[in-house]
């Protein structure tokens, strides 16, 4: 019994896990093909690495709801800032 619900406890978790997806960065001509709604604009201003901004813009676009997000804007001096359209 402690098996069962050991693998059905694992399986709901792994299920959980799977559909947990981080907001995922695309072209504006993608946002054009996929008549997707502008929710907002995201910035970063703290990050060391353009990879680093590129995660700060995905979990604000998480929070904000967006499921999809474009980098309008980003400079390197000394540190990355970048600033994104978030859209759903």
């Amino acid at each position: 019994m402690k098996k069962i619900i050991s693998a059905t406890a694992l399986l709901f978790t792994a299920t959980l896990a799977f559909n947990a997806s981080a907001a995922e960065e695309i072209s504006r001509q993608q946002v054009q093909e996929m008549n997707l709604d502008k929710i907002g604009v995201i910035t970063t201003t703290g990050t060391n690495a353009p990879m680093d901004a590129k995660a700060d813009l995905s979990a604000k676009a998480d929070k904000l709801g967006g499921r999809y997000y474009v980098i309008i804007a980003a400079e390197e001096r000394g540190r990355t800032l970048a600033e994104a359209e978030v859209y759903k």
